[in-house]
């Protein structure tokens, strides 16, 4: 730190106070009862004040610059506008010791010795406020820390709660002013010791700032600045620049400099680390060398060394004190000594101190630099004024003289084989010698600092003017801009110090690379770039390397940008000079080639004969022209493949037209039918399949089944004829479902039969055409699969509660069993399964009406026929019950109609079964309900409920528990399908040895009948007309045979056949008799109406009986017979 006197001036009284204008142009000085204005820049008296009557003690400026406060001995407070103008007074009842603006709200705070006065800009009135003790400062600060000087001649420091911070530190003078640098970072003091004293903020004394012939009564700060003002005693005005000059060492990546005047802080340059070494002291001087840190203190010298040999450590030890005083201008440490140079004086001292070799040079010593060495041993680097440069080592007394020349030295460095050296003379002028020759290698201008390149020999740096220089052997500079001094230089980073900070700069060492490379010095290129280039210069590097065909470098630099394609070329080279190949031209083309330089590896590959190589590589990379200049002979063979590859290419750049021609045009019809087709080209395939031989089978088949894909099944059947494929045709009409074209090709070919009509089936059985779907089953030959579907979407049927769908389904099922009973090994089994399935699609067609007026609000059905279908299904479910049929839903539907119909001895009998069985919760409430309320009614049936047999003229009970039988006769029911009210029928047979034929054909003879003659006679009288029965006649079903037959043997339990013989068959009437045609292996079944007024109707496909007209009315309502669903207008039986 040096005090430079900026200007100088004397008044004639004491200089109380000061204070600087805020923005540093102005000086306002308190001396005698007068104000000066001085102009800081030069100490021009800009203007005296006068407004004081006594001596000024004190004046503050405010922070906004807008005026400035003076305080007397005169008791009074003047405020002065930054125009020197006074604008307001004001007084206390004593002098006024101090003054001070707030910085905020610039509020002024006077004192004298009894009170304090506030005044506001805003209020323009001083409100006032005593004290019991005189007040002798105060002031504004922003710092934390309050520092305290006493004319106990101490300096303390206190938190801002009033707790000290450290001990006191002693001053040995009485301090009469102190006040903080701008930002905090120092305090300066000043007092009876006659100057003006810098301490950092810690209470350490830094030096003094110029010597007085009185005691410095104030000292201030110039705002954010390095200008000190000092006011002495006997008037005397001194303004200082203080300069903080740069303490610092560098050695390759580790650099140590002074922060805060008595720290050390050692950085590293390429891990940004950084270690701060507090020595409360001043730092004077620093040193580094490899392990080694030496700094200059006052009074002592302190040697630090690093903690282990690990090149990051950042940990310092001290290793030796040296309690001296020294005066030197350079210091420098080496791994057992230090150095200190004073003017043209080297001293070696040991860590102890001990002097143990001194050397005197010719001329001042400008720089010195150890140079590397073994310890104890080292080397040193000395240049003088006189131009003289010096190698020392510290263990030898006689100096060596590298070289002198006619410039002084300004800076040196040697390289890294100690071979060149480089200067900087004061001229600004580098200059590199030949150590050993002494010769001037070469000389550049504008350079301040010069730095050799620690990784390769033949590169330095230099700085000046802000450019940072770069050379490489001989070559050129390369300049790029940079702030500062280049103090090292190591693989691409160049160390530079501007003002106080030293930074690590990445500089590309691409420029002296591209040098190297231009004259084909791959291998000094390949030094350079492995100090640092960015990736295209590796690139270019590889390439240039490539080419001159130097492939260990070439392979270095494609590792290095991480290029496997390349690697393999080099790799491959090498495998073949392994294997005896020594055609530089053949290795050039293939580099060419990867290159992109085709013409060239073209005109290199047919000088080493290996054209073919050349037509390779035009056709892989679609340069199909240049193939065919290329190719020399017009052989066919060749030209055909070139097209191929040619159309290839055009397929793969999305040219499919294009491509398909040429495939054509080359033979390839499979790759030309692929592409059309995948473009959806109808038009070109049907052109490619007309032009083709139907001996090509193969290709036509693709285009086939591309018409197909593309919905054209037209064209794909031509296509299919055109080569004869029967089979894939039926399966294009199958697929297609064009059925028409597939049952007229099946006539003309039976043996694609199965091919047709299985799926066929399958088609229909998924469109619910389930009748046609049979009979299409049938045609395959595939019952068992027909009866297999059916029986899975009868048992659907059922569990979704579709009972009419079931008994449908279930007499499809019947029907299809009778049609496989034709098969005499499964006809037992099948006629089983015939009359199961019969008895179940007569149960389900009657629960569903049972089902329907549970489940639903409204009946569709008459009482009645609610009451006979219950009956029915009661009398039918004598053991099992099938799924799905419910005998609650039953016995609560016969319990409601019998109660209705009078039926209460039933009723009440199935309201006794129902308490037996479990019950839904919502029938619980209705069935206990009638439970009780048939307790009130008869124990009888109705007789007009009870039904008839009409073979016995028996009365049998409305709970029947032979079932659908008569208990007299045993003779079976015949119910109607709709009502299940039982029909004036009896069934009878055929005697032994008439056939169903001759039985038709007897009973078509319509044998003459007897005239009924009437019975009634008309009686008239005088006043009555009257009818009478006449009893006497012969009835003339008394003379009918088939009457005859009708009688049994009473008491037995077996049942008896009514069976006829011819004249009875000849003897009935053809309207009197219906007939259930059964296909074989079943007979015919033959039933007489005893009634032959009361017309029946039996459905001719399902042999279900109706009476007539509610067959009609039900034909009316679905157009189809209610139990198989035969339409109406189906002519068939």
């Amino acid at each position: 730190m040096r005090a430079v006197l900026t200007w100088r001036d004397k008044v004639e009284q004491c200089v109380y106070d000061l204070a600087f204008k805020p923005d540093g142009t102005q000086l306002i000085l308190a001396a005698g009862n007068r104000l000066l204005v001085y102009d800081t820049s030069d100490g021009t008296l800009l203007q005296p004040l006068k407004g004081h009557k006594d001596t000024v003690y004190c004046v503050a400026y405010a922070k906004d610059g807008k005026r400035f406060a003076s305080g007397s001995a005169d008791k009074s407070v003047i405020i002065w506008t930054s125009k020197l103008e006074g604008i307001l007074k004001y007084t206390h009842n004593d002098s006024i010791q101090c003054v001070s603006y707030n910085p905020i709200t610039h509020q002024l705070a006077s004192c004298s010795s009894s009170d304090i006065g506030l005044w506001s800009p805003e209020q323009k009135s001083v409100s006032k406020h005593k004290s019991s003790s005189k007040i002798t400062c105060c002031r504004e600060e922003r710092n934390d820390i309050l520092a305290v000087a006493d004319w106990g001649q101490k300096l303390s420091f206190y938190q801002l709660s009033g707790k000290q911070i450290g001990k006191d530190h002693s001053l040995n003078f009485d301090p009469c002013c102190i006040s903080y640098f701008t930002k905090g970072e120092y305090i300066l003091l000043g007092g009876s010791d006659k100057q003006a004293s810098l301490f950092t903020k810690d209470g350490v004394r830094l030096g003094a700032i110029g010597e007085q012939n009185s005691w410095v009564w104030t000292c201030k700060v110039k705002p954010d600045s390095n200008y000190v003002v000092v006011g002495c005693q006997d008037g005397t005005i001194s303004f200082y620049q203080l300069i903080f000059s740069t303490v610092h060492g560098l050695y390759k990546d580790r650099y140590a400099y002074r922060d805060s005047m008595t720290d050390v802080i050692v950085q590293h340059l390429i891990t940004e680390q950084k270690v701060r070494i507090k020595c409360k002291e001043l730092v004077k001087k620093i040193a580094i060398y490899k392990n080694r840190l030496a700094i200059q203190l006052p009074e002592k010298i302190l040697v630090y060394e690093l903690y282990s040999e690990d090149p990051l450590d950042m940990r310092y030890r001290v290793k030796e004190k040296i309690a001296r005083k020294f005066e030197c201008n350079l210091l420098v440490v080496c791994a057992n000594h230090i150095i200190l140079c004073q003017e043209r004086r080297l001293q070696c001292l040991s860590f102890r101190g001990v002097k143990e070799r001194e050397w005197q040079m010719e001329s001042l010593i400008r720089y010195i630099k150890v140079i590397g060495g073994p310890p104890g041993r080292e080397g040193l680097l000395v240049g003088l004024k006189n131009g003289q440069i010096l190698k020392i080592f510290v263990d030898n007394l006689f100096a060596i003289i590298l070289l002198k020349q006619a410039t002084a030295v300004r800076c040196l460095d040697m390289s890294a084989s100690r071979n060149k050296l480089a200067v900087v003379d004061e001229n600004d002028m580098c200059l590199v010698y030949d150590i050993h020759t002494k010769e001037l290698l070469f000389q550049e201008p504008n350079a301040n600092s010069v730095a050799w390149n620690t990784q390769c020999e033949d590169m330095l740096c230099f700085s000046g003017g802000g450019y940072l220089s770069i050379k490489a052997s001989t070559f050129p500079v390369h300049q790029q801009k940079l702030q500062g001094f280049v103090v090292g230089y190591n693989g691409s980073k160049v160390f530079c110090l501007h003002i106080f900070s030293m930074s690590a700069v990445e500089v590309p060492q691409s420029a002296p690379m591209y040098q190297y490379l231009d004259r084909k010095m791959f291998r000094e290129a390949y030094q350079i770039a492995c100090l640092g280039v960015t990736d295209t210069d590796w690139r270019e590097l590889a390439m240039e390397a490539l080419e001159g065909l130097e492939f260990e470098t070439a392979k270095k630099a494609f590792t290095r940008v991480q290029d496997l394609r390349y690697l393999e070329l080099i790799s491959s080279i090498e495998e073949r000079k392994k294997r005896g190949e020594t055609n530089n031209d053949l290795f050039l083309a293939d580099v060419f080639s990867y290159q992109g330089k085709f013409h060239e590896a073209a005109k290199l590959y047919k000088r080493s004969g290996h054209e073919n190589l050349a037509l390779d590589m035009f056709t892989d990379l679609r340069m199909f022209e240049y193939a065919k200049d290329f190719l020399g002979s017009e052989d066919p063979k060749e030209t055909k493949m070139l097209i191929t590859k040619q159309a290839d290419w055009a397929r793969n750049i999305n040219e499919p037209k294009a491509a398909v021609e040429m495939y054509m045009s080359a033979g390839e019809h499979r790759k030309a039918i692929e592409i059309s087709g995948d473009h959806g080209w109808v038009d070109m395939l049907i052109e490619i399949a007309r032009k083709l031989d139907k001996a090509e089978r193969e290709p036509l088949l693709l285009c086939a089944h591309f018409f197909k894909k593309l919905d054209n099944p037209g064209y794909a059947a031509e296509t299919y004829l055109k080569i004869g494929d029967l089979k894939s045709l039926v399966q294009l009409h199958v697929e297609t479902q064009r059925w028409d074209e597939a049952f007229a090709l099946g006539e003309k070919h039976p043996e694609f039969k199965d091919d047709i009509y299985v799926p066929y089936a399958q088609w229909l059985a998924e469109n619910d055409r389930f009748e046609e779907a049979q009979k299409a089953f049938h045609k395959a030959g595939r019952q068992g699969e027909a009866v297999r579907v059916l029986e899975q979407l009868t048992h659907n049927a059922v569990v979704e509660s579709r009972f009419n769908d079931a008994a449908y389904y279930y007499w499809m099922l019947s029907m299809q069993c009778l049609d496989i009973a034709q098969d005499p090994a499964q006809k037992e089994v099948m006629l089983g399964k015939f009359h199961h399935f019969q008895h179940l699609a007569e149960l389900y067609h009657g629960y569903h009406a049972i089902q329907r007026y549970v489940e639903e609000p409204f009946s569709f059905h008459l009482p009645e026929t609610l009451f006979n279908i219950s009956r029915f299904l009661l009398h039918s479910l004598t053991k099992d019950t099938p799924l799905g049929i419910s005998k609650v839903n039953t016995l609560f539907t016969l319990a409601k109609q019998s109660k209705a119909l009078g039926a209460y001895k039933l009723a009440r009998h199935a309201y006794d079964k129902l308490q037996g069985l479990q019950i839904p919760a919502r029938f619980q409430k209705s069935i206990e309900l009638g439970s009780l309320a048939i307790r009130s009614k008869p124990f009888h049936d109705s007789e007009e409920l009870v039904p008839l047999c009409y073979r016995c003229s028996t009365n049998n009970p409305l709970l029947n528990n032979l079932g659908n039988v008569c208990i007299n006769c045993r003779q079976p029911f015949v119910f109607s399908a709709s009502s299940y009210e039982v029909l004036h029928l009896v069934e009878f047979y055929l005697e032994e040895g008439i056939t169903d034929e001759e039985a038709v054909s007897l009973i078509d003879l319509e044998a003459p009948r007897l005239k009924r003659e009437n019975k009634w006679q008309e009686i008239t009288t005088n006043n009555a007309q009257t009818l009478r029965l006449d009893e006497s006649m012969d009835s003339v079903g008394d003379n009918d045979p088939f009457t005859a037959k009708l009688s049994f043997e009473q008491g037995g339990s077996e049942f008896v056949p009514v069976v006829v013989n011819r004249s009875v068959l000849r003897s009935m009437s053809r309207r009197d008799v219906l007939i259930k045609r059964w296909p074989p292996p079943l007979q015919w079944q033959y039933f007489r109406s005893l009634l032959p007024d009361a017309s029946i109707t039996m459905c001719p496909s399902c042999f279900q009986m109706f009476h007539s007209e509610d067959y009609e009315l039900l034909l009316l309502q679905h157009a189809c017979c209610p139990y198989c669903r035969r339409r109406a207008d189906d002519p068939g039986p």
